[in-house]
């Protein structure tokens, strides 16, 4: 039975190897997936999923105006998508959440969905706040803060290393960037 799964959590949970290793698991069984990955985040290379471990793949790029559900429902007609993996999946819109239960209850094709629960100051992402809505599965990866308690958050550095506490919600970066931390080390650097 197809279901819409988001797996969501801080940076460097391991997101997009659970996302490659997802979709390589399909493959080895002859399986077709369908990638998709933001297309504001080019971090590594436009049009590629990868992974901080050196694991990459290749992916359709979504950006608000993509219709997934017609990219998705277009593939499957050539060749049978059995799994659609989504990376970056706090930059969807809420309408695209809407297309991949779409997906989901009209193609019977599963959708696995990952992305950062919150932003820099705690607020949750669009995209993200219609999954936690509209998924049958909501699925955390843990990882940890520097003091060895489950990290919550994301803090945004500027160049020098302080915390940023104001501007736009949307500012691709790495661990040069942002830092995953608990709760407790978070407030204390943005509250």
């Amino acid at each position: 039975m197809a279901q819409l799964y988001f797996y969501y959590s801080t940076m460097n949970a391991g997101k997009s190897t659970h996302l490659l290793q997802s979709s390589y698991n399909y493959r080895e069984r002859g399986m077709n997936t369908l990638l998709f990955t933001a297309e504001i985040d080019d971090r590594f290379s436009k049009g590629k999923i990868s992974s901080r471990l050196g694991l990459n793949a290749d992916a359709r790029l979504f950006s608000s105006e993509t219709n997934i559900a017609q990219q998705v429902s277009d593939a499957n007609t050539d060749t049978p998508v059995h799994c659609v993996l989504i990376d970056e999946a706090q930059f969807l819109t809420e309408q695209q959440v809407k297309q991949l239960t779409d997906i989901v209850d009209n193609l019977k094709i599963p959708v696995l969905a990952y992305g950062i629960r919150t932003d820099f100051l705690g607020h949750t992402f669009i995209g993200s706040a219609a999954l936690l809505a509209w998924a049958d599965k909501l699925i955390e990866l843990k990882t940890i803060c520097h003091c060895g308690k489950k990290a919550n958050f994301v803090v945004r550095r500027d160049e020098q290393g302080h915390a940023v506490t104001a501007g736009a919600q949307i500012e691709v970066g790495g661990n040069e960037r942002y830092e995953s931390l608990c709760r407790k080390h978070f407030k204390a650097l943005v509250w």
